[in-house]
């Protein structure tokens, strides 16, 4: 027991905490994509298609892990497309945070940016739509 308690210990101090990615954060990611609609297709966004109620795009899906039948169905299919998310945050949160526990503003710029999009000003209008839905700052969190 004692070797557990050690170990555990070793874990939180070297490891750190693993931030929560909220339902509710999501749900509000989901709600700004695309008013969190099933049967939201693909559409341009002047760079690239993006699909589905989260609107993923192909870079997006592949750094999610490759889940489900492709992209395409991926995207468009509730169940995976909320999967990729949550892949893609644990993947990327503490990335773009410098390993500091993200927050939901750190994920809905993440989803909007990529990788680094915490940090891009780029993404600060994404998130203010976010936050709205959240009902504040820390509503979502």
């Amino acid at each position: 027991m004692k070797l557990y308690a050690f170990l555990a210990t070793l874990a939180f101090v070297f490891g750190g905490s693993r931030a929560v990615f909220t339902d509710s954060c999501l749900d509000c990611i989901c709600e700004t994509a695309s008013g969190c609609n099933p049967n939201a297709g693909c559409v341009w966004g002047g760079r690239s298609y993006s699909c589905g109620p989260y609107q993923i795009t192909e870079p997006y899906w592949i750094d999610c892990g490759r889940l489900g039948a492709g992209w395409v169905p991926c995207s468009t299919d509730m169940d995976c497309a909320e999967r990729c998310v949550r892949a893609y945050m644990r993947r990327y949160g503490t990335y773009c945070t410098g390993g500091r526990e993200p927050n939901c503003e750190d994920y809905a710029r993440i989803h909007a940016g990529g990788p680094n999009g915490c940090t891009c000003p780029c993404t600060y209008d994404y998130w203010t739509k976010v936050r709205r839905c959240c009902g504040g700052q820390w509503g979502c969190d």
